[in-house]
């Protein structure tokens, strides 16, 4: 009995694509597409599994869906004369109809009942043009970046012009409220000065009387020696005439 065909359909289907720099993870999927009526198990394999991680590396399509694959390529030291050897493989078998141990699956499937798919790793450096473009990508970077500065700075007028009105604005109510509180105490200050002349006033009244019974008083004293001596005159007049005569 011959080899079953592969069922999946694979995307890229021969070769998986790493373009370097390798200094970092370098990331490359593959689509793996159920064309058929039927659940299908797949799982994945490379002749380096130190050098790669793939996620999900085993699983069930469902019929008519698509899994994606992420292969991950570690970092390495590339050199362009060494041809990679690295390989991958496919493997895929039709799911029973009640499959819960993929395990016990695979390690039970018949060599006849397994399809699969083989693919080539294809390691790339990046070419002069892909080099040209991203030193226009980093050169474009700061020119938005300065473009963007230049729309934040137009801007700041504006916010600040702003500002200035509400200051003013701030400014302007500041001294309406001072002219008022200094009405206010110039009123009191009035309020006080009527009080007070109110309180004056019957001291003064007060002060007048009693500076004219004092002068009354003054003016009896002053006319009492005088009086006096009109009478002394008087006597003696009278205590001469009577002796003369």
């Amino acid at each position: 009995m011959s080899k079953l065909d592969q069922i999946l359909v694979l995307d890229p289907p021969c070769d998986l694509k790493f373009k370097g720099p390798f200094t970092d993870v370098i990331t490359t999927n593959l689509k793996l597409k159920n064309p058929s009526d039927r659940r299908v198990c797949f799982k994945v394999k490379t002749t380096a599994p130190r050098r790669y991680c793939v996620r999900p590396n085993s699983g069930v399509i469902d019929p008519g869906a698509t899994v994606i694959i992420s292969v991950m390529l570690q970092p390495f030291d590339y050199d362009p004369n060494e041809k990679s050897k690295h390989k991958f493989m496919v493997q895929t078998i039709f799911a029973p109809p009640n499959v819960s141990d993929m395990d016990s699956l695979w390690k039970d499937a018949k060599p006849d009942d397994l399809m699969d798919s083989k693919l080539r790793c294809v390691f790339e450096l990046p070419s002069e043009n892909d080099k040209v473009n991203d030193v226009d990508a980093t050169k474009a970077a700061p020119v938005m970046n300065s473009v963007k500065g230049e729309s934040s700075a137009a801007s700041m007028p504006v916010s600040a012009s702003l500002d200035d009105t509400e200051l003013k604005k701030v400014l302007e109510k500041c001294k309406r409220q001072q002219a008022e509180m200094n009405k206010l105490a110039e009123e009191n200050r009035q309020l006080k000065d009527e009080g007070l002349r109110m309180r004056k006033v019957p001291r003064s009244d007060h002060m007048t009387s009693n500076s004219t019974s004092l002068l009354g008083r003054e003016a009896s004293t002053a006319s009492l020696p005088s009086l006096l001596v009109v009478i002394a005159a008087i006597f003696i007049g009278f205590f001469l005439g009577k002796f003369i005569l």
